[in-house]
């Protein structure tokens, strides 16, 4: 089932609308009959006023009714096509940061019912290189946001090493694939960007991240890397860690497939974080089925200078526009 506040908003917008209805059809010509009885048995004498007064709406009702269109035209518009998201983590950075609040089109993969995300009208599918937010497969309660990078039958492989994705379309069968996709990357350079990270107890944390100018350095940061990913057609920036290795042991496991190599099934997706290095993806909890799948990130509408499960700082008016 979709999340509560979903569920809050249908079950408010159906009461409210039984009472607008009864207001329209039923209390409405009652108090009109009523209205125009007073006033024939006053001789017409009756000033506008006081003919109000007599059957006046009870004011439960008049609020009912008067804030049904409001959540109708809110629940329309949130369930079928745009809903706002804020982002809480480091994982889509840079293309997203934490502070950023987004538009997801709803319709971009189908039209759905606002309770059970069923898709009711089938109006495309994802394509490699979207901005896709979905319910996270182990707990649907939770969305989640990551890029497309393996679709139906895409045999998807991941170089811990050297932190590149290999793709070979069509691998349905798990045997022949077609051609590998072309997938290729940019010289490594510094980001604008260093992480941060806390010692506690022998272990060490990820603590923040922060826009920091080149040459210039934080106590206890690592400067990420930078650099852009071609998938096909599509080109986009990733993050690296250059000291961060991966929890190979940590990969999701698929049958009969090598370590490090995933074949997508018919009807779900495999998705990763542009922060490669600080991203819990497909790569360690597996597919996303495509009735998991929320919308498509198209643009930034606000965003808020801030650090994960922190209070903003400050405003970033120059983030506002579309995604890229």
């Amino acid at each position: 089932m979709a999340n509560l506040f979903a569920l809050i908003l249908v079950i408010a917008t159906l009461v409210t609308g039984i009472l607008w209805c009864l207001d329209k059809f039923v209390f409405a010509p009652k108090r009109r009959e009523r209205q125009a009885a007073a006033q024939a048995a006053a001789g017409g004498a009756l000033d506008e006023k006081t003919v109000k007064k007599v059957g006046q709406k009870p004011g439960w009702l008049e609020t009912g009714a008067s804030v049904f269109p409001v959540l109708a035209l809110v629940l329309v518009v949130r369930s079928f096509i745009y809903e706002p998201f804020q982002i809480p983590s480091g994982s889509m950075m840079p293309t997203l940061l934490i502070g950023d609040f987004i538009l997801v089109e709803k319709f971009a993969y189908g039209i759905k019912d606002p309770l059970y995300q069923k898709t009711l009208i089938e109006t495309g599918h994802p394509k490699r290189g979207d901005i896709a937010v979905f319910k996270y497969p182990n707990d649907p309660r939770v969305n989640y946001i990551k890029r497309v990078v393996g679709l139906p039958g895409d045999r998807v492989s991941y170089d811990p090493f050297t932190k590149q994705v290999t793709i070979e379309p069509n691998c349905a069968s798990g045997q022949a694939c077609e051609s590998a996709l072309a997938v290729t990357y940019s010289d490594a350079k510094p980001s604008d960007f260093i992480q941060t990270f806390s010692f506690a107890g022998g272990v060490e944390s990820s603590k923040g991240f922060f826009n920091v100018p080149q040459g210039e350095s934080m106590d206890q940061g690592v400067r990420l890397a930078q650099r852009n990913e071609t998938l096909g057609d599509v080109t986009h920036r990733i993050l690296l860690n250059p000291e961060a290795q991966d929890n190979v042991g940590g990969y999701f496991r698929q049958t009969r497939s090598q370590i490090a190599t995933w074949i997508v099934p018919p009807g779900y997706y495999f998705m990763m974080g542009d922060n490669r290095d600080n991203s819990a993806d497909s790569r360690y909890w597996g597919f996303v089925p495509e009735q998991n799948l929320v919308g498509k990130a198209t643009a930034i509408w606000m965003s808020f200078e801030k650090q994960e499960g922190e209070w903003p700082t400050g405003l970033r008016l120059n983030r506002i526009g579309g995604i890229h």
